[in-house]
């Protein structure tokens, strides 16, 4: 869909919305039948329904915000060997070093964000099999948790399982109003394997986390942000995930590229010496002087990232 056509709907609040997701499902698909794709957003793009995707990030390095878009539809963006193997490159590029302000998380279908693991093809592993796939899949997960850059992930429909676990090792997680999070694994007879046993305790405390953890029981957007579990949630706003993802993206990439890099080290690191360092890292940057400059000017700062 040209964004020439959503233009005149912009004026309309509820019109924005339909136009956003029209937007959505246009941009969404691959074109190709890689489950995993990675796209960029100029994180100057006035709005969500009014922003074009691209394969590569601004050339300008004016920033952007990049956005990995899950694309398995028929398994539920189950997480196959392929689906792995294609995250795992996605989440190990240097999205700081391009100019990246956020990472959004996604997936191209708004009734589903990811089931878990792929069970049909979980039953031909044998057990060598399934100690590299677990391994690999965690490696994953710490590597998109120790992204450079804030992660988002946008979630519409159901996250279960591995794909819970994979919400969990993002920054921040939005969830839509359809959104249903859960860890079944006590019911398959075995329990979270992806990092769900030590990373939802970190959010919600060890009660809490044996709560879901123990029982198995699915949860709305509502009591996930009640419980620590959601960032943020958009149960009555009537947008979707990727629409509050996008807008907390644009938020966060308003502030100078090297400060949001250095205080994710920081509160990450959890410690006074991790900060003074991120602190001292900041300090003496381009950035900050042209920020107290814009501040002085009365406009806005920008930001070189540097």
């Amino acid at each position: 869909m040209s964004t020439k056509l959503l233009r005149p709907l912009l004026n309309n609040k509820r019109a924005m919305r339909t136009a956003s997701r029209m937007w959505c499902a246009t941009y969404s698909t691959s074109s190709t039948d890689s489950p995993v794709r990675v796209q960029y957003v100029s994180v100057n793009a006035p709005s969500f329904a009014d922003a074009e995707l691209t394969d590569t990030p601004p050339a300008d390095g004016s920033g952007s915000i990049a956005i990995v878009t899950l694309n398995r539809l028929k398994a539920k963006n189950s997480i196959s060997r392929q689906l792995l193997d294609d995250l795992h490159t996605a989440v190990t590029r240097d999205y700081a070093g391009q100019g990246t302000r956020a990472l959004i998380l996604r997936s191209a279908a708004p009734d589903i964000f990811c089931a878990g693991a792929d069970l049909k093809e979980r039953k031909t592993f044998t057990q060598d099999d399934t100690r590299a796939f677990l391994a690999k899949l965690n490696h994953t997960l710490d590597l998109l948790e120790t992204q450079a850059v804030p992660t988002i992930a946008a979630i519409d429909g159901v996250a279960l399982g591995g794909g819970l676990e994979l919400a969990l090792a993002a920054d921040f997680r939005v969830l839509g109003p359809s959104a249903v999070v859960g860890l079944p694994e006590t019911r398959l007879a075995i329990i979270p394997g992806a990092g769900g046993t030590y990373r939802l305790p970190r959010l919600v405390g060890t009660s809490r986390a044996l709560d879901l953890v123990l029982t198995g029981r699915r949860v709305g957007a509502a009591e996930a942000l009640q419980l620590g579990v959601a960032s943020r949630a958009l149960v009555n706003s009537g947008e979707s995930a990727d629409e509050g993802a996008w807008a907390l993206a644009r938020e966060i990439g308003a502030g100078g590229p090297v400060a949001l890099v250095a205080a994710k080290q920081a509160v990450r690191g959890a410690a006074p010496a991790w900060e003074a360092g991120m602190y001292a890292r900041v300090v003496n940057t381009e950035d900050k002087f042209e920020a107290l400059a814009a501040f002085a000017e009365k406009r806005k700062p920008v930001f070189k990232g540097r």
